[in-house]
């Protein structure tokens, strides 16, 4: 079940726990941890059916951490006014036992919450077994299908070492298997390049996707005081904040097909920012200003809340967050460019 399932009825309950038991378990976590997992889930999943409009829930592995389970919870109302208050036992908005949100906090490795009455919350939490790292939480990625569609021609990709995070977004031209073919034949080239700079990686792509569908394709590599990206065609990339964002400069064209000359851009990064990569699934339309508070959260958290305010049901919807690593920042020249020169490719593959 990694899809978004719709919590409309009890019936939603059972089959997330039981998708969230079998990843546990393949992730080697012990009796005790499969069963604390299951619960949290499971009021999770309750907390849906019975007080949310428009609820949806998604089990996963971490994307940063494969043996972490995730759990992205979703709904358009009614939010609540005090997120802490409802994070202790006893409390009810319905007349329930007011258990949920408050077992959540105690059973899960990590939580993050985000609420606004009348828009909705967002919740993500995950579970880690006890020797296993946990997840940086640096960055996230989402991705839905067109309509009732049950594959995404979008994909997304993160590589992490130590404070360099690098991150591929992929739209798939068309939607469906074939479109999803070609995101993931951009998500094995970017992998096996994933050291090299952006535009070089989007060079690669570029050239290994012919044959495939092909699709729109950028490259971040973010670290703590800037971003250097590079795209080719209508992946959007942004840096983003509570008071605002920047938007950051992709090239026209079609991956596998054509493209005029690639180019990448660096970029100051406050370490407060965030950066973020979308598919033209989700509309541009979206701004910090009006999502008091989201751009606070954690990038897993910002991810679901972007999907749900910009994500368009009419197109496959992919968005991926990254936060710099918190160290000392670096500074960086603002809006530096460079030029995808063969002497360029053959230092990033040296």
């Amino acid at each position: 079940m990694t899809s978004w399932v719709r919590a409309e009825d009890p019936s939603a309950v059972g089959a997330v726990r039981r998708k969230a038991v079998e990843l546990a378990e393949a992730a080697g976590f012990d009796q005790a941890l499969i069963g604390q997992t299951a619960v949290a889930v499971s009021e999770a999943v309750s907390n849906l059916v019975k007080h949310a409009m428009e609820g949806t829930v998604i089990v996963r592995p971490h994307p940063e951490a494969p043996a972490t389970v995730e759990l992205i919870a979703v709904d358009r109302g009614p939010g609540m006014a005090d997120v802490a208050r409802a994070l202790r036992d006893g409390y009810s908005t319905s007349g329930t036992l007011g258990i949920g949100l408050g077992a959540i906090s105690r059973i899960a490795t990590g939580y993050d919450v985000h609420s606004v009455p009348g828009k909705g919350t967002v919740l993500a939490m995950h579970f880690t077994a006890g020797r296993a790292p946990a997840p940086p939480l640096r960055a996230s990625g989402l991705t839905r299908p067109i309509g009732d569609e049950t594959v995404c021609g979008d994909g997304f990709a993160i590589a992490e070492e130590g404070p360099v995070t690098t991150v591929l977004v992929c739209d798939g031209l068309g939607h469906g298997h074939i479109a999803a073919q070609a995101t993931q034949r951009a998500v094995e080239l970017f992998l096996g390049v994933r050291d090299q700079e952006p535009a070089a990686i989007v060079e690669r792509l570029h050239t290994g996707m012919n044959g495939t569908r092909g699709g729109a394709v950028a490259v971040a590599r973010v670290e703590p005081g800037q971003v250097c990206f590079a795209g080719l065609g209508n992946v959007s990339g942004w840096i983003a904040h509570a008071q605002g964002r920047q938007g950051m400069v992709s090239v026209p064209g079609i991956a596998g097909y054509q493209g005029g000359r690639l180019r990448q851009y660096t970029y100051e990064l406050p370490g407060y920012a965030t950066v973020v990569l979308h598919s033209d699934g989700l509309t541009d339309r979206w701004d910090p200003a009006l999502l008091p508070g989201l751009f606070s959260r954690t990038p897993a958290v910002i991810a679901a809340g972007l999907m749900r305010e910009a994500g368009s049901r009419r197109d496959d919807a992919c968005v991926v967050t990254v936060r710099p690593a918190q160290e000392t920042a670096r500074q960086a020249p603002p809006a530096q460019e460079t030029t995808l020169s063969q002497e360029t490719t053959r230092h990033g593959q040296g």
